[in-house]
């Protein structure tokens, strides 16, 4: 059984971005987080692939948690949930964190999970595509479609495109 430093470790690397990862789904993203480390501390042996293990107990715990969001909004209209900003405002931040937002929900799921898996989460493409069932290329390919969609809505260049002009 892990101890309380090991564990510690382990919130300060990963909670961040699981949080993130999981807000795609719910709203309730940092108690599926907290249920996901109480099911590590609880694990006999740490899985081998830590980040792997703990991002897909979170898409699991965020997906049930939608549900259970849904079926509440159904019942309760009134009371439907605001999902939070996945981006905080800074200073020196040169994107807007609302307009940032905003582009990063409009894109398909099955991008934006993989660009926060990526990005945020410091997944492989492989791991992601075992974590989503598709192949390491196929998200290669859905990360650089987010990508270049995030760029289009943001208007943001691509670095490579000074390079195609000359």
């Amino acid at each position: 059984m892990m101890g309380p430093e090991q564990l510690s470790r382990l919130v300060d690397n990963y909670a961040a971005a699981l949080v993130l990862y999981a807000r795609q789904w719910c709203a309730a993203a940092e108690d599926v987080v907290q249920e996901a480390f109480i099911k590590l501390a609880a694990q006999r042996a740490l899985p081998d692939n830590v980040a792997g293990w703990l991002h897909r107990v979170v898409r699991n715990g965020a997906l049930a948690a939608a549900r259970a969001e849904r079926r509440r909004r159904h019942h309760e209209s009134a009371a439907a949930l605001r999902m939070p900003n996945w981006f905080v405002p800074s200073e020196e931040m040169r994107l807007d964190a609302e307009t940032a937002t905003a582009a990063l929900q409009k894109l398909p799921l099955e991008q934006r999970e993989i660009l926060i898996a990526h990005l945020w989460g410091g997944l492989t493409f492989e791991q992601i595509g075992e974590l989503t069932g598709i192949s390491s290329s196929t998200a290669h390919r859905r990360y650089l479609a987010g990508l270049a969609a995030l760029r289009e809505r943001l208007r943001v260049p691509c670095p490579n495109d000074s390079k195609k002009e000359k």
